[in-house]
């Protein structure tokens, strides 16, 4: 059951869809590579496509009624859309999730130091990464810095033509006999992924022996930059990310390459499919959260009240409160869970099985199940479901594939689907095949891209 090649069966108008498409899309992923950034520029997009505030709703005891729009965003890192549908909510919803959070280094709470002469920030890294891959590289530095006066500095240093960059350094092949016979996973150690961010030391006459100047000039300059002292990096997330813009790769241009494909080759085509819908018979919800890279935990992962709490708020605000309610929408809902697959790569093929792999250019994918170890922790969609599903995407046309995520055995990985399956309701997990996953540079397929927004448009409209 071999699947057609997307692009061989895309019209003149479609090809252009599909530029204008990537072209948003590169853009979006060039200027947002955190979840807070990210959840910023969707409430942006949000407000323009005529979402309001549901805390505003709230507040104002506003009823909700069938075609109003309505957003709800967690600690600026994680947001959910709604817009409601004609049927009473709580013969359930259709629900697009992804996450915006990505692979990264995390400065630690107390970062700054200097040695020999170098400013370092001292890091941690945040979700499954290559140690090796984050040295001798471009970054930028991304987050904010938060003032125990309640002000709150953002930081983005790294990414503009005229902006300094900062690097992990490498250890050079004249002295790495040693190193280069260590497997790829010992070859850099993670506690030595610290960023150089300075190397000249503040000049203070009569005092030569003044302590780490080098340290000192930079946070001269990051107090005249941004109004801050060393202290409030106690109070601080800021995030060590490649710097530069995504780009087209390829001299046909068909690919992206780019730094948080996982998950926002997803994510953004959710939210723009949202934002682009009608009023459909059943509410729609697109829901990008955090965390989802370190097990979905905390108040902004999708294991928090978050998602929950806001359909109990938007329920009652359209006349319909009450916890059994409440159940019985979740129970009677049905879900994208849209999340990145692994692309089948023939230059490691034997970590793949052909037939039950996604190919890039191939569409959207659908996996049935992820996990690892004979499907341990995946939600595993059931037939019924998806039999749904091909029907939905065959009625629309839309290019889509199957897959799991490599060889059994071979090793694994998850999503938030079972998270939203403990609701009873159906989840399947679906999104766009990726080569080089985890990596500083990933790449994602036009194509792809094209029939994710096109697939999550019709799931929408038809589920």
């Amino acid at each position: 059951m071999e699947r057609p090649n997307a692009w061989k069966n895309l019209t003149e108008s479609q090809l252009e869809e599909v530029e204008s498409l990537a072209a948003e899309y590169r853009t979006f992923i060039s200027e947002n590579k955190t979840e807070r950034e990210c959840a910023s520029a969707a409430v942006t997009l949000a407000r323009a496509a005529g979402y309001v505030d549901l805390a505003s709703c709230i507040e104002e005891g506003r009823p909700l009624a069938a075609g109003d729009k309505v957003y709800a965003v967690s600690h600026g890192k994680t947001i959910m859309l709604a817009h409601i549908g004609n049927a009473p909510i709580e013969q359930g919803m259709n629900i697009l999730g992804a996450h915006i959070d990505s692979p990264r280094l995390d400065l630690k709470q107390n970062p700054l130091y200097e040695e020999a002469g170098i400013a370092y920030l001292d890091t941690h890294y945040y979700g499954g990464v290559k140690a090796y891959h984050w040295v001798a590289t471009p970054l930028a530095l991304h987050g904010v810095i938060c003032k125990k006066d309640g002000t709150t500095v953002s930081v983005a240093l790294g990414e503009n033509a005229d902006d300094p960059v900062f690097c992990v350094s490498d250890l050079l092949i004249h002295l790495a006999s040693d190193q280069m016979k260590k497997p790829a996973g010992e070859a850099v150690e993670h506690e030595n992924l610290d960023v150089i961010v300075g190397g000249r030391p503040l000049v203070i006459e009569g005092d030569e022996e003044q302590k780490s100047p080098v340290k000192q000039l930079f946070l001269n300059l990051l107090s005249e930059r941004y109004g801050v002292e060393e202290e409030d990096f106690l109070s601080a997330e800021i995030e060590v990310v490649p710097a530069g813009p995504a780009r087209d790769m390829g001299l046909d241009r068909s690919m992206i390459l780019g730094y948080g494909h996982d998950d926002r080759v997803c994510s953004f085509p959710s939210l723009k499919a949202i934002l682009d819908a009608d009023t459909a018979e059943r509410t729609s919800v697109c829901l990008l959260v955090d965390k989802e890279e370190i097990g979905s935990v905390g108040a902004t992962g999708m294991t928090s009240r978050f998602f929950e709490n806001t359909v109990a708020e938007i329920m009652e605000l359209a006349g319909e409160g009450g916890q059994l309610r409440l159940r019985r929408a979740l129970a009677a809902s049905r879900m994208l869970s849209s999340d990145v697959s692994a692309g089948f790569d023939p230059l490691y093929a034997d970590r793949f099985e052909k037939k039950n792999s996604a190919y890039l250019g191939h569409g959207l994918c659908f996996n049935k199940y992820t996990g690892a170890r004979g499907k341990s922790g995946s939600n595993d969609a059931n037939a019924e479901y998806m039999a749904l599903v091909r029907d939905i995407m065959d009625e629309a046309g839309v290019a889509f594939q199957t897959c799991e995520l490599g060889r059994v055995n071979a090793g694994g990985g998850g999503t938030i689907a079972y998270i939203l399956a403990e609701y009873g309701m159906d989840v399947i997990d679906s999104g766009v095949p990726v080569l080089s996953m985890h990596s500083l540079w990933e790449v994602a397929d036009k194509a792809d891209i094209y029939e994710a927004y096109r697939g999550y448009r019709a799931f929408l409209a038809r589920a």
